[in-house]
């Protein structure tokens, strides 16, 4: 019998789908008007990494953080499909060559593999835009004033952006190759201070940024933006932690990837605390995820599930 969890999942994941494959095919001439005249070749590789699955994580957290506030997730589908649409640019560019060089990604070529770096790199820069155009065109619609307009825009900037993701992936880079030497030179301090900032900004950041995009979409409260912030922190860190393990010791046909921390020499919470430890790392996480749900009561229910599902999950 499926859990509440995953029918919770299915249905938001279901509406997502259906939106995303929408935008991509320029079907909704309203969101994204410039997508139907795309270069072919252009329209094809975003459609190939956008619509080639996944968790859809990050724009169910916007809807379920809209839930907990009060608004219906439907009224936030733009916003969600947006939020996949950044965390899609980021796996394509992640992919290429001069990053982190993956041949496989949700058990497929990945984007550069199928239509060339150039057009890979093009792909994200196209998907990345585009969400921003989602968002603001979702602000336009509930009618939200030009100040919370202007901090939807900012949230989604700061956890994308050099302050965020961004920040993050380029710190992951610098770190290649550091975590031997680090703690062969007795730094492993230094070194875990760089491992919490790289997930903490790489991961972690794109996860708060969803919850706190669909908390403003829903007008919601300080109090209640502080405690989804402090719940995308905590949820988003394990969740990096329980990938990093399972890029070890994980099944590659499940994860549908092959896996290449060990081979680019990762900085990663296995590699500086050994696989049990992180596990026990992540489950405190989510721990302190399950308690900054406590004022949101029962309409937090799919947010607490996801908290411990992600601790546990095997893909």
């Amino acid at each position: 019998m499926k859990t509440p969890l995953a029918r919770y999942m299915r249905n938001r994941g279901t509406l997502i789908e259906r939106s995303l494959l929408r935008y991509v095919r320029g079907a909704d001439p309203t969101a994204i008007p410039f997508l139907a005249p795309a270069p072919k070749i252009l329209a094809r590789s975003m459609q190939y990494s956008l619509m080639a699955g996944g968790k859809r994580l990050r724009p169910v957290l916007v809807m379920a953080a809209a839930e907990c506030c009060g608004l219906p997730g439907r009224k936030v589908l733009q916003t969600a499909c947006a939020l996949e649409m950044i965390h899609t640019y980021s796996l394509i560019h992640d992919d290429l060559p001069a990053m982190d060089d993956d041949d496989l990604r949700r058990g497929k070529p990945t984007n550069h593999k199928v239509f060339g770096e150039a057009v890979a790199i093009l792909a994200g820069d196209g998907l990345l835009t585009a969400a921003f155009e989602l968002a603001a065109d979702n602000a336009a619609r509930l009618r939200l004033s030009g100040a919370d307009t202007a901090d939807l825009v900012r949230v989604i900037a700061a956890g994308s952006g050099w302050r965020g993701m961004v920040g993050g992936q380029a710190a992951d880079l610098e770190a290649e190759g550091l975590a031997g030497k680090r703690l062969d030179n007795g730094s492993s301090g230094k070194a875990r201070r760089l491992l919490d900032y790289i997930h903490t900004h790489k991961t972690a950041a794109l996860i708060t940024a969803s919850l706190e995009a669909g908390a403003v979409l829903a007008r919601a409260s300080r109090k209640q933006r502080e405690a989804l912030r402090a719940y995308g922190r905590a949820v988003g860190l394990a969740f990096q932690i329980a990938d990093d393990v399972l890029d070890r010791v994980g099944d590659k046909k499940k994860l549908g990837k092959s896996g290449s921390d060990i081979a680019n020499d990762k900085l990663t919470y296995p590699r500086l605390y050994g696989i049990e430890p992180s596990r026990r790392r992540a489950q405190a996480l989510s721990a302190e995820a399950l308690r900054r749900l406590k004022p949101f009561g029962k309409a937090a229910a799919p947010l607490r599930e996801l908290a411990e599902y992600i601790v546990a999950r095997d893909r």
